[in-house]
């Protein structure tokens, strides 16, 4: 049992407020000649079969991507979980994998082992698991996630509830974590001091 990637839909999470990084748009900026969005959009293509963008804001810039761009359908910029339900509300295909914005490095072959995990272990979520911090202790990096539609009434449920972190949301459905070993690909830039450093070797 496999999940076909015409059978996927990618996600670039760009709906953010970006303030730790002074209110800009975060996929906007600049990093190695383009912005961070495209960059995503560019490592997450060959992984799916059709692609969106999620962003509140500078909607004319993200269409110029040639995409489909769609805001938050709730309001008050509800963070990532927000983004999540409006792409999956927009999703014409059984599952959506979605990537944030800020993390230009991901692996090119995250989505299909997400898939594996998911049609293996009949999970309705997938979510990468990665080394962080100075001990390098394996955590989960719930903003890439492999999500089936069929959590989409759930997750409208939990934010109505006032929910919004990734993880509680997972907790109530069939998730299953795929382990990577590479910290520094599931690297983000929180800051614009983070941004340069994501170019460093």
């Amino acid at each position: 049992m496999t999940i076909e990637r015409a059978d996927i839909t990618g996600l670039i999470l760009a709906g953010g407020r970006g303030s730790r990084m002074g209110g800009v748009d975060k996929g906007l900026q600049n990093f190695q000649g383009a912005p961070l969005a495209l960059h995503a959009l560019m490592r997450l293509a060959p992984q799916v079969g059709a692609l969106m963008v999620n962003a509140n804001r500078n909607l004319g810039a993200y269409e110029a991507l040639e995409v489909p761009v769609w805001p938050d359908s709730t309001p008050d910029f509800a963070g990532p979980l927000a983004g999540m339900l409006t792409g999956l509300e927009h999703c014409e295909t059984p599952w959506m994998a979605t990537v944030p914005c800020d993390s230009p490095l991901f692996p090119l072959d995250f989505v299909e082992r997400l898939a594996a995990a998911a049609a293996g272990h009949q999970a309705e979520i997938a979510v990468v698991r990665a080394p962080e911090g100075p001990d390098s202790q394996l955590r989960a990096q719930p903003v890439f996630c492999l999500l089936h539609i069929d959590v989409a009434e759930g997750l409208a449920q939990f934010l109505q509830r006032g929910g919004r972190k990734i993880d509680e949301f997972t907790a109530t459905r069939r998730t299953v974590m795929v382990d990577f070993e590479d910290a520094h690909a599931f690297r983000n830039a929180n800051t614009l001091a983070e941004l340069q450093a994501l170019g460093a070797p």
